[in-house]
């Protein structure tokens, strides 16, 4: 029928070569088949014979929005509302375009005044719970989106959308339908070749297939491909050889400042070895002020910013221009991606890395640097890139920099509770940059104490583990108490000023945020958080999304199986915690044993980690940063890897911390060993006095370390190049070649 359309509006062009409503209509069809430059052609051709059609206007300006012309696309919706002020359709794509300019509140407002004019627009409801969704107003986008279905019922994006919202906060009625509907409307677009409703980062969430999964990606990619068809650009050439010069490295991202992407790699440029690597580092987004920003820029042989290169062709141009080898792609499908600069290949060996837990489904993106824990040889086909396997995790974590204050403490117990052996280690904790001042003013003792608590994995063998606490005796802990309970900022013991550890905040916002190290003296209690002494605390820190029906029911049976345990959460968001407190009391856990906090700032979020006994990983999406955070406050954490690198991130992490035991291969062995932990004391003791040495004595948050086996991998990728090879699998054998 199309073919017939296209025959018949042709034939009237034949008769009347001016003729607007076929021309308009002959470049809808030509939008609808790819061919984006000549419907834009014969649009501009009708609104030259007719310089006030309306619809000719709004639908150059959604071609012109495809292409990433969104200042002229602006121009021809804003003419098309001119015209015909009822235009509801123009409206609402004319807020698409700015919430692409990330003009939120314009594009809100055009949402509003488009249902206004047609409140049965199911497609503007819908775009107006992207923005509630996009501004976490969860509650508001899932009453639009359930408008949008009302509306229109075979509505693909608005569904997989609302499905999405409802994971969000944990909303798990009819959990397994809408799975099952889900999966069922992302194998119809992929069977008819159209982009799917499910985002590929959020992908890893659903039972989806490994396929369905890159398939999804690789729409994504090749809708990058597409845009850039208009450029023109001829492909770039590239030498093999380096003719003398180092290896020069770009890394490209839209998180370069206050995200947890430049938490995890800001020391990386500045310990890569400038004998052997040229480091350069492209910002897609304007400089956010934060010292994050300023240490990778300071710390990068050159920083370039790209924010206000909209082009990406330009852009690309650049990157060529400073003769980059290897080409860092940090964000994958992530927020402020420009995966087009890659599509247009301005380096002659691309890379995925740390910012994206998944494959790019590209075939412009030649490796993915990972781990043999992360992603299993007998995985590789889950994957489009090669995989390019660092010798130990891929992971990173500045911690070591951004938190050296917390790789000692000293623990605050009054005298009574020590006399009597009662010692916690994460009940009340002291941390400071220099403990000397603590070390002189109060009476500090150091205890030592042999556990031995048999293996997990071999019950005939015990392992016995000298722990030793650096304990601060105080005759009475009231000031502090009085303090805390108070909301007071600080306090005297013994001469010594001592700040509340929730009031970083008040005091330095930048030490808050991480991008300074705090100099006070830091009092970091259970009390604080409203969380019992004497109990066994669990915790986990990801956001809310990450927990899905059985992950919920295997910590209601931990809780049931440790009778002091409990288990610390976050409002990430606040609108979940209803929802998780009602299943948890429908699986029969009584109430009280879920306590939540709210979300707190960098420093106090990793900081607070020190009061919990045990982190309980999310074995459907794995905490990531979340966890490296843990970890390095010398909480163990349990995980159950599945398939998905989404999945087996914190067993990378666990296997280089030298912590294995703690990696369950089933769910029932996920729950013993939690259990284990939360009713045998001495387990306890030694798993975390293990994780406590781990964190400075493996290489797991050794930058310094890292980036030069990264420079290695590198020059691995380029020798193959080099010799005229294609890419393939570089495992951790080939190091010693």
């Amino acid at each position: 029928m199309v073919t017939d359309a296209e025959e018949c509006y042709n034939t009237a062009l034949t008769l009347c070569p001016s003729h607007a409503d076929s021309l308009n209509n002959l470049a809808n069809i030509k939008r609808e088949q790819g061919f984006i430059e000549e419907a834009t052609r014969l649009y501009l051709k009708a609104l030259e014979v007719f310089p006030e059609f309306a619809a000719a206007h709004s639908n150059l300006a959604s071609v012109l929005q495809q292409q990433g012309k969104l200042p002229e696309a602006l121009m021809h919706y804003k003419e098309a509302i001119r015209i015909q002020p009822s235009f509801a359709d123009a409206y609402s794509n004319m807020g698409n375009t700015l919430k692409e300019m990330q003009d939120v509140q314009g594009a809100l407002q055009c949402y509003q005044r488009a249902i206004a004019i047609n409140p049965s627009f199911a497609d503007a409801h819908s775009n107006l719970a992207s923005i509630h969704k996009d501004s976490g107003n969860i509650p508001d986008a899932i009453q639009s989106y359930r408008t949008a279905l009302r509306l229109k019922p075979e509505f693909p994006d608005a569904y997989c959308n609302l499905v999405h919202c409802l994971q969000i906060i944990c909303d798990w009625g009819d959990y397994e339908e809408r799975m099952e509907k889900l999966v069922r409307i992302v194998q119809d677009q992929l069977d008819k070749n159209r982009l799917p409703s499910v985002h590929p980062h959020h992908s890893m969430l659903y039972p989806l297939t490994h396929e369905q999964r890159k398939q999804i990606a690789a729409r994504h990619a090749a809708m990058c491909t597409e845009k850039i068809t208009i450029l023109h650009q001829l492909p770039y050439n590239f030498s093999r050889s380096l003719e003398g010069q180092r290896l020069r490295i770009g890394y490209v991202s839209s998180d370069f400042g206050n995200h947890p992407t430049s938490h995890l790699m800001q020391s990386v440029p500045g310990f890569h070895n400038r004998n052997n690597v040229e480091i350069f580092c492209y910002a897609l987004s304007p400089d956010d002020g934060t010292t994050f920003r300023s240490n990778i820029s300071r710390k990068s042989e050159h920083f370039v910013d790209l924010s206000a290169v909209t082009c990406n062709g330009k852009a690309a141009d650049r990157i060529h221009m400073d003769g980059i080898h290897i080409l860092v792609n940090m964000n994958g499908y992530t927020k402020g991606a420009r995966n087009e600069i890659f599509a247009l290949r301005p380096a002659p060996i691309q890379v995925m890395w740390l910012g994206y837990p998944g494959s790019s489904g590209a075939s412009y993106m030649d490796y993915i640097v990972t781990d043999k824990v992360t992603s299993p040889l007998e995985y590789s086909d889950h994957y489009s890139e090669k995989l390019a396997y660092m010798p130990h995790t891929y992971f990173i974590g500045d911690h070591r920099q951004m938190f050296p204050h917390l790789t000692e403490r000293v623990l605050l117990q009054d005298k009574n509770k020590v006399a009597s052996g009662e010692v916690s280690d994460n009940v009340a904790v002291i941390n400071a940059p220099d403990l000397a001042p603590i070390l002189k003013h109060t009476e500090v003792k150091e205890i030592r104490e042999i556990v031995n608590a048999t293996s997990l994995t071999d019950p005939s063998t015990t392992h016995p583990v000298t722990i030793s606490y650096k304990v601060a005796e105080l005759t009475t802990t009231n000031p502090i108490e009085n303090m805390i309970r108070s909301g007071q900022v600080q306090t005297t013991v013994n001469g010594l000023v001592v700040q509340n550890g929730l009031a970083t905040t008040q005091t330095n916002n930048k030490a808050a945020t991480g991008e300074e190290v705090p100099q006070s003296i830091l009092i970091t209690t259970r009390q604080q958080y409203g969380l019992p002494d004497d109990a066994i605390i669990y915790c986990n820190f990801n956001q809310l999304y990450k927990i899905d029906p059985p992950t919920i029911r295997s910590w209601v049976n931990i809780l049931n199986r440790v009778p002091n345990g409990v288990l610390w959460l976050l409002r990430f968001p606040a609108v979940g915690e209803t929802n998780i407190l009602s299943t948890a009391l429908s699986m029969g856990l009584a109430p009280g044993r879920i306590i939540f906090s709210n979300v707190a700032a960098k420093e106090e979020h990793v900081r607070r980690g020190q009061l919990s006994d045990v982190c309980l990983d999310t074995p459907l999406c794995n905490g990531h940063t979340t966890s490296m955070d843990v970890l390095w406050a010398g909480t163990p954490v349990v995980t159950m890897p599945a398939e998905t690198l989404a999945s087996r991130v914190a067993a990378s992490q666990l296997t280089t911390l030298g912590s294995p035991e703690l990696i369950a291969t089933s769910r029932q062995q996920y729950e013993d060993i939690a259990v284990r932990l939360g009713n045998d004391k001495d387990y306890l003791k030694r798993i975390r006095a293990t994780v406590w040495k781990g964190r400075t004595e493996s290489t797991l948050f050794d930058v310094s370390n890292y980036a030069s086996e990264l420079e290695w991998l590198f020059y691995k990728m380029w020798e193959r190049f080099g010799r005229g090879e294609e890419p393939y699998h570089i495992t951790v054998a080939d190091m010693s070649k």
